[in-house]
């Protein structure tokens, strides 16, 4: 999957993922139920999929990746979850080519990850996920062995409170130093480790990629979360120029132009990239 996503990133020159944070109560109003049926009932039945439609028809010329909070669907219930999952089914018939995250933080027990492995990389048909790695390497052990699937694993997270966990010291390290060295040393065996390390702290995150290597992150934190793109390339790229998938959401997909947003972000990002 990491090809993929490469190939993707090489194909439209982006390092760009939009993040479907589809809220219901945030869609624009010819979206929603009640403009729905205002308008013929066009949109009333699957809102938050027929808004997903849109914004993917806007950025995919952009998008090397989308990204899909599980939270923002789950909240409709089981009309949410159909619509999860008829934009995974949009995405892989339409896009194929494009990598698609689910980003859910799973990180239970073993026999509880494997359910959810199944679900997520299968039913929903997901490429990437995200994890949580509090329980340690035996609970992700059902994400990390699917080779042909992606375990994202958080490290250094972009909310401001991330300092009361990751900074912890621990053997005169930082936790998230800790968390790094053991993904990149020990649980990246089959090459499908990626780091989630945020863009509101450019600084740890020099020190992760001389921890990491060349592996891929993940970034949250562009965009409404006011993250630094010049700051952020700065210390994330990897040798290859790439390296890093950047996640921008609310400030592309309720934003009253996402086509130009997406397209104004990828050529920020690309702007720091030489």
């Amino acid at each position: 999957m990491l090809k993929k996503f490469n190939k993707r990133a090489n194909a439209v020159n982006s390092l760009l993922c939009v993040g479907l944070d589809s809220k219901y109560e945030s869609l624009p109003e010819k979206f929603s139920s009640k403009g729905g049926s205002a308008s013929g009932g066009k949109h009333a039945e699957h809102p938050q999929f027929e808004f997903n439609k849109y914004i993917i028809s806007e950025t995919h010329d952009f998008a090397a990746a989308y990204k899909l909070n599980t939270a923002f669907y789950e909240a409709r219930g089981s009309e949410g979850y159909a619509e999860l999952k008829m934009t995974l089914d949009f995405l892989r018939r339409e896009h194929p080519d494009i990598l698609t995250i689910c980003d859910c933080k799973r990180g239970d027990t073993e026999h509880t990850n494997e359910s959810y492995a199944q679900s997520l990389f299968g039913w929903f048909g997901f490429d990437a996920v995200t994890l949580n790695p509090y329980m340690g390497r035996e609970s992700l052990e059902p994400f990390l062995k699917r080779s042909d699937k992606i375990s994202m694993i958080l490290c250094r997270t972009s909310n401001p409170s991330a300092r009361e966990i990751q900074d912890l010291v621990v053997e005169e390290k930082p936790l998230w130093h800790h968390i790094a060295e053991k993904v990149v040393s020990e649980w990246n065996e089959n090459g499908n480790c990626m780091l989630i390390v945020g863009a509101t702290y450019p600084d740890e995150m020099k020190e992760i990629r001389k921890i990491a290597g060349d592996m891929t992150f993940l970034v949250p934190g562009v965009g409404a979360q006011d993250g630094d793109i010049e700051a952020v390339m700065r210390s994330g790229l990897n040798r290859e120029g790439k390296g890093l998938i950047i996640n921008a959401s609310r400030s592309i997909i309720f934003n009253e132009h996402p086509a130009e947003e997406a397209k104004r972000l990828r050529n920020l990002i690309n702007s720091f990239r030489t």
